[in-house]
């Protein structure tokens, strides 16, 4: 979608900062402290650096932040910081479940790197080896993209969400096929393999593809292959037709161009489908990204393919097959994805040494900095030991 829906890396984002101060001063006014289960001693010896950081979104006039910080011997810590509803000025569920955006996308290239493990999909076959004929059209032709290319967006296939509006996202039901033909009325952005873009009609392409080999939908396999397999009990793909959050959640907000908080929280999820449908906890995601680097879900060597990446722009991060490395302050990097869909932001990841935390914010920031500065809290978290 456009960079304010479900985005990964939102590499060249360009919009205009707009703090609601009404929402921030209500929001501002209300913050919690971190919770943690079971107590450390080290931890509680110093300032709690995450719970600053959440307090400072609020302040910029995110509506609610949470945080889960997790280490390597599984003990976590959670976080809330705002209000869960602007209008009710109820509290913010601790590790509230949220529409987790992009990162639907790692769960959907684990299912791929799965069935190329059992070989039944090939990374460097081309789309059209699976879905003959679909992809045709301004530049666009299925014969000439691998779905290698799809799953690191290299594919120069270009995006869907730009040409759907909010408004469309929240109340109209797409189907995945609905979805791809919005893509082909526009040019191909460059020859496949050439360039990185980051575009969600990769994605949708890649579930068609798991539904085409599996015989079966797209959720069922994701929920059996990883959410089961993990017991992810806080994660789940809608159904169609089912625009609710199931357990407790902070409301979501879109930003208005006057500066209004409107809220969004119930909406279709249809437009992001594979692209970015699901529904998660910050601890549920800290589990998943741990268990991908653990080796818990793909062989050795599907896990190096999905590793191995090229650059996103000059951002500093790169881009694996659904799975994004970004450089942490203290050195090193750490793995993971990060989502955007109206109402929600999600960042984080995991280091290979076991840490892990993911924030989520109720509404997307108007610019690329407000990002920079949720990704900027996770990497306090992850350099905090």
């Amino acid at each position: 979608m456009r960079e304010q829906t479900w985005h990964g890396p939102r590499a060249s984002t360009t919009r205009r900062r707009v703090v609601p101060a009404a929402a921030a001063a209500v929001a501002a006014a209300i913050m919690t402290t971190g919770a943690l289960t079971p107590p450390t001693a080290s931890a509680a010896a110093r300032p709690d650096t995450v719970q600053q950081g959440l307090n400072a979104l609020v302040r910029e006039g995110q509506p609610a932040a949470l945080a889960t910080v997790q280490g390597p011997d599984g003990r976590t810590r959670t976080y809330t910081a705002g209000v869960g509803d602007l209008t009710t000025g109820a509290k913010v569920p601790r590790d509230g479940q949220v529409r987790m955006g992009s990162n639907t996308k790692t769960f959907v290239a684990v299912v791929v790197l799965q069935l190329v493990g059992e070989g039944k999909i090939a990374l460097d076959a081309s789309v059209d080896t699976y879905l003959p004929g679909l992809v045709r059209g301004k530049g666009n032709d299925g014969r000439r993209i691998t779905v290698r290319q799809l799953l690191q967006h290299t594919s120069g296939l270009p995006e869907y969400g730009a040409h759907i509006s909010d408004d469309e996202i929240a109340h109209r039901y797409f189907e995945p096929r609905d979805l791809v033909d919005i893509a082909l009325k526009h040019k191909a952005e460059f020859r496949p393999g050439t360039k990185w873009s980051y575009s969600n009609t990769n994605y949708v392409l890649a579930g068609l593809i798991v539904q085409k080999v599996t015989g079966r939908p797209l959720a069922e396999e994701i929920d059996r292959r990883v959410v089961q397999h993990l017991g992810l009990r806080h994660t789940y793909f809608p159904a169609p037709g089912d625009r609710t959050i199931r357990e407790p959640h902070p409301k979501g907000y879109r930003v208005m161009p006057t500066g209004e908080l409107r809220e969004y929280t119930e909406i279709d999820p249809s437009a992001g489908w594979a692209a970015g449908q699901m529904i998660s906890t910050n601890s549920d995601l800290n589990r998943f990204f741990t268990a991908l680097l653990d080796g818990d879900l793909l062989p050795p060597a599907q896990l190096a393919q999905m590793r191995t990446t090229v650059p996103v722009g000059d951002t500093g991060a790169h881009y694996g097959l659904g799975l994004m490395s970004r450089k942490l302050s203290c050195g090193g990097v750490y793995w993971g994805h990060g989502g955007d869909i109206v109402g929600y932001e999600t960042r984080g990841g995991a280091t290979d040494d076991g840490y892990a935390a993911n924030i989520a914010v109720t509404s997307i920031p108007a610019d690329i900095s407000g990002t920079r500065r949720v990704e900027t809290v996770v990497d306090t978290a992850l350099c905090r030991r």
